[in-house]
C-alpha cells in the first residue's frame, strides 16, 4: 500500500510539473506572439519632405519569414528584409508626394546575386521619377556599392572602406578526407558538367566544371560591372581596374579620385544633405521612414483588385518531406488546391532553389501540369538568385520563364551517391559483415561496394531519369529532346546565357512577371496578390522543432564560418538515391 501511495503521489507531481512547465510555455509562447504582433501593427506616419530609409544590412529573404520562436527567445532575431515588399515600397514610394527621396544606408547586406539586381533596378526606376536617392556607409561590401551605384551621389565615411574585388566561387572537397577514414563514395551520374558529385570524387575541381564556372561567373560579372559603369559614369575597363586594385586598402581620398565615391564626409553629416534636399529648416532633422514600416503601411491598403494572382514560393532544397525548404508533401497539394479555387485567376511559381530529389522533383512538376490542364489559366515561373537542376525541373513546364540576368539557372543532369563504408568499418575499428540473401537484386547499401550488376543497374536508373528530365524540358519549351541534350549534360548557366538559349523566356524579376501576367489578364493597374504558402504561426509546430532546432543552432554557431559543411554533410545522410541537384558553391 505504501508503494502505490508512492507511486500515485510521483505521479501526481509529475502531473503538476508538466502543467507547470506547459503553463510557462504558453506564456512566453504569447509574449512572443504579443511582441511580433506589437511589432507587426506599429503605427507609422508619413510626413511630408520625407525621407525613405533603406538600411543595408541583415539578410535579403524573398518574402517575409515565419516567426522563429529560438530567434524570438533568445533575442537572436536577424533583421531581415523582404525582396517582394522593399520593391512594392520602392515602387509606390516614386508616386507618393510625402516622400522626396531615397537614402541608402549601407552596413553590409547579405543578399544573392539576383536579389541585388532586381532592387538595384527598383531604385533605377524610382529615379526615373525626378526623385534623388543618396548613398552612405562606412564601409562598402561588394553587394553594398553595387546596389549604391543607382545613387545620385555615394558618400563615404573620411576612414572608410569600399571592397570592390569582382567574383570567384569556392567549393569544398572531402575525396582525401573519405580516404583517411576508409569512405568511399560511388557515383553514378549523366552529365559531363554535373558538379555537384565532384568533391565526394576530387581534390579540385574538374576541367569541365572549371570551364563552366569560369563562363557563368564571367558573365554575371560582366553583368555587374556594367551596370556599376553605368551608374557612375565610367566604362567597364575602369570597373575592372578597380577590382584588381584591392580597393580595401585604398585612402578615401584615392576612392574618390578615382570617382568610386563623390565624397567624404562623417555620417552625422549626411543629414544636413538630406535637410537640404527635403527643404526643412536648418536646425531640423531629416524626416526617416523606414521602408519595412512603408512597406506595412503599403500592404494593408493595396490588396484590391477585380483579378487575382497567386503567388507561390517554392525556396530552398527540394525534398519528398520535412520541415523545411520546398517538400513535395506539402507544396503538391498547395498546388492541387490552388487549382481548386476560383478567385484565383492565375500562378506564379517564384524558384529560388539548386534542387534536390528527382522524385520529388517530378511530383511537384506533375502537380503543376494538374494545374495547367484543369483551370486553363495562366502559369509564369520567376527565377531568384538560383533555380538550377531540380529548380529548373520543376519550373520547365511554365507558360512564360522569367529570370535575372544573373541568376543561376539550367544544370540539366541527375546523379546518385551511394556511400561504401566497409573500409572505415572492417579496417578502422574492426567491425565486419555478414550476408544472407536469397536473391542478388538488392539495391545497394552502405557496408559493401557495389558488384558490376549493381552499377549496371544503379546507371540504367539514373539514365532513365536523366531521359524523363530532358523530356520534360523539351515538352515544356516546345522543343525538340536533341536540342535540350545540347545544352543540357548537367551545365549551370547565367540567366542571360539561358534567355540566348531557350531555357528562359524574358530578363526580370517577380515585378515583371506580375505586370506581364496582369497585362495578360486585362488588369494592368487592377489586381491584388495571394501570396503562399501561408505564414501563420504554428507555435505547435514551433514547440516540436525546438529540440533539434537548438541543437543545430548551438552546432552551427560553434562552428562559425564552417557551418556550411556541417549543414551539407547533415544533409548528404538524408539524400533520396536520385538527385537533380547542382553544385553547393559560394560566390563572393
Amino acid at each position: 500500500m505504501k508503494q502505490f501511495f508512492v507511486s500515485v503521489l510521483g505521479a501526481l507531481a509529475g502531473i503538476w510539473i508538466s502543467v507547470f512547465l506547459f503553463g510557462l510555455l504558453g506564456i512566453i509562447m504569447i509574449g512572443v506572439m504579443a511582441a511580433t504582433s506589437a511589432s507587426d501593427n506599429t503605427m507609422v506616419t508619413v510626413d511630408s519632405n520625407s525621407v525613405l530609409r533603406i538600411t543595408l544590412s541583415g539578410e535579403i529573404t524573398d518574402r517575409k519569414q515565419p516567426v522563429n520562436i529560438m530567434n524570438e527567445l533568445t533575442g537572436d532575431k536577424p533583421k531581415q528584409y523582404p525582396l517582394n515588399m522593399m520593391i512594392a515600397a520602392i515602387e509606390h514610394a516614386a508616386e507618393d508626394d510625402d516622400i522626396d527621396g531615397i537614402f541608402l544606408d549601407c552596413a553590409g547586406i547579405s543578399a544573392g546575386m539576383a536579389q541585388l539586381q532586381a532592387l538595384r533596378q527598383a531604385l533605377v526606376r524610382f529615379k526615373e521619377s525626378g526623385k534623388w536617392i543618396y548613398a552612405y556607409a562606412d564601409t562598402y561590401s561588394q553587394g553594398d556599392y553595387f546596389v549604391a551605384t543607382a545613387a545620385d551621389s555615394i558618400f563615404i565615411n573620411p576612414i572608410g572602406m569600399a571592397d570592390i574585388h569582382g567574383l570567384s566561387s569556392t567549393t569544398l572537397y572531402f575525396k582525401d578526407m573519405l580516404d583517411k577514414i576508409g569512405v568511399d563514395v560511388q557515383v553514378v551520374k549523366v552529365g559531363t558538367y554535373k558538379s555537384a558529385v565532384e568533391p565526394f570524387m576530387l581534390n579540385q575541381s574538374s576541367e569541365a566544371n572549371t570551364r563552366q564556372q569560369q563562363a557563368y561567373l564571367g558573365n554575371i560579372w560582366n553583368e555587374i560591372a556594367g551596370k556599376i559603369a553605368e551608374g557612375r559614369g565610367v566604362d567597364t575597363a575602369a570597373v575592372n581596374s578597380w577590382a584588381d586594385s584591392f580597393t580595401f586598402s585604398l585612402e578615401t581620398s584615392e576612392l574618390a579620385a578615382r570617382h568610386i565615391v563623390d565624397r567624404t564626409m562623417y555620417r552625422h553629416e549626411t543629414n544636413r544633405i538630406l535637410v537640404d534636399a527635403t527643404r526643412l529648416e536648418e536646425d531640423d532633422d531629416p524626416r526617416m521612414v523606414d521602408i519595412l514600416d512603408y512597406a506595412t503601411i503599403l500592404s494593408s491598403k493595396k490588396n484590391h483588385g477585380d483579378k487575382t494572382i497567386a503567388v507561390l514560393y517554392a525556396v530552398g532544397d527540394i525534398t519528398e518531406s520535412g520541415n523545411d525548404g520546398i517538400t513535395s508533401d506539402r507544396l503538391v497539394p498547395q498546388i492541387l488546391d490552388l487549382a481548386e479555387e476560383s478567385d484565383i485567376d492565375g500562378l506564379i511559381l517564384r524558384v529560388n532553389s539548386g534542387g534536390g530529389s528527382a522524385y520529388a522533383s517530378e511530383q511537384i512538376w506533375e502537380a503543376l501540369e494538374q494545374f495547367k490542364s484543369l483551370t486553363g489559366k495562366p502559369y509564369y515561373v520567376s527565377m531568384g538568385d538560383v533555380a538550377a537542376s531540380g529548380g529548373y525541373y520543376i519550373s520547365c513546364g511554365a507558360d512564360r520563364i522569367y529570370a535575372e540576368p544573373v541568376t543561376l539557372t539550367g544544370s540539366i543532369g541527375i546523379f546518385g551517391l551511394i556511400p561504401d563504408a566497409h573500409r572505415l568499418l572492417n579496417d578502422k575499428i574492426g567491425v565486419h559483415t555478414s550476408t544472407v540473401a536469397t536473391n542478388r537484386g538488392q539495391f545497394p547499401g552502405l557496408l559493401n561496394a557495389m558488384t558490376p550488376d549493381q552499377r549496371n543497374a544503379m546507371q540504367s536508373y539514373v539514365d532513365r531519369g536523366y531521359e524523363l528530365f530532358v523530356k520534360r524540358c523539351a515538352e515544356g519549351r516546345g522543343v525538340s529532346v536533341d536540342s535540350i541534350k545540347a545544352i543540357a549534360e548537367g551545365r549551370v548557366w547565367d540567366g542571360l546565357t539561358a534567355s540566348r538559349i531557350g531555357l528562359v523566356d524574358r530578363l526580370g524579376g517577380l515585378d515583371m512577371a506580375l505586370a506581364d501576367m496582369a497585362a495578360e489578364l486585362d488588369a494592368a493597374d487592377n489586381y491584388k496578390i495571394k501570396e503562399y504558402p501561408d505564414l501563420k504561426f504554428k507555435w505547435w509546430e514551433e514547440v516540436l522543432n525546438m529540440s533539434s532546432n537548438m541543437k543545430a543552432s548551438v552546432v552551427e554557431t560553434e562552428l562559425g564560418q564552417y557551418a556550411p559543411l556541417y549543414r551539407m554533410a547533415r544533409e548528404c545522410g538524408h539524400l533520396s538515391a536520385l538527385q537533380c541537384r547542382m553544385e553547393y558553391i559560394t560566390i563572393h
